[in-house]
């Protein structure tokens, strides 16, 4: 996990605020309709994923569920639904809790960030335009390679291959670097020593990876890191349809 404190509070929250909001809502339940109660709940759903993970999320939809039933559904203080469109209406509940806490989840951990910039507006179209047109994804490849070392100014660029072999500081989906699962604080630290791993994915499958050589020193921009992320999400997508899949 990324950060243990934070994705642990998460996890916390999952179990405590649902029955706590419910509990809260019980003095109301004659005069708000069931659908209200719910979507009430969804929003501590969406709370909960927000400042967690997906674990979080679906624990967070699954003890609403829960708790909407035993508080506000009758009979109460029970775990029994008699009422057809309670029954409805709590299966409703965990469903749509279930899919905006993966929504939520994914919004926080890719931190998107509008790219403003036209130069970097225009190597994403350029190259997305390549990965149409090209026959062959060498060309892709080469393509991303020189991009990467414009937009984050490295020294060099390569691509890789094959099998994931050694645990190089790897620049991840969301912009942030890890070294030996810890983040390394790019803005005040620079990069770290050494080749960074940058993996080309589609659909979640390893297609290979640049490993990016930076100049010593150097500050790239979060900006600049999410445009280099999605250079190689671009190659994923070329390689996709070639080779084998190599698992991550």
């Amino acid at each position: 996990m990324r950060n243990p404190l934070r994705d642990s509070g998460a996890v916390a929250a999952a179990v405590i605020a649902p029955p706590a909001v419910a509990a809260l809502l019980v003095p109301f339940r004659t005069d708000l309709t069931n659908a209200t109660s719910a979507l009430i709940l969804v929003v501590v759903v969406v709370a909960v994923a927000a400042i967690g993970n997906r674990m979080a999320g679906a624990l967070a939809a699954l003890s609403c569920a829960v708790w909407f039933d035993f508080f506000l559904t009758r009979p109460y203080q029970t775990f029994t639904i008699n009422d057809a469109d309670d029954i409805e209406t709590a299966v409703l509940l965990l469903i749509v809790g279930l899919v905006v806490s993966q929504l939520a989840a994914r919004a926080r951990r890719l931190q998107v960030i509008t790219v403003t910039d036209a130069g970097h507006l225009a190597r994403i179209h350029e190259t997305a335009q390549l990965v149409q047109a090209a026959g062959s994804s060498d060309k892709v490849v080469d393509h991303v390679r020189r991009q990467l070392i414009d937009v984050l100014e490295l020294r060099d660029c390569r691509f890789e291959y094959g099998s994931l072999l050694g645990r190089p500081p790897r620049l991840e989906q969301d912009g942030d670097v890890f070294v030996a699962r810890r983040r390394w604080d790019v803005e005040r630290r620079g990069w770290p020593d050494g080749e960074i791993e940058l993996r080309a994915l589609a659909g979640g499958h390893y297609r290979g990876r640049f490993m990016l050589q930076p100049v010593p020193g150097a500050v790239p921009s979060r900006q600049a890191r999410l445009v280099a992320v999605t250079l190689a999400d671009q190659t994923g997508s070329a390689l996709d349809t070639e080779g084998p899949v190599l698992e991550r």
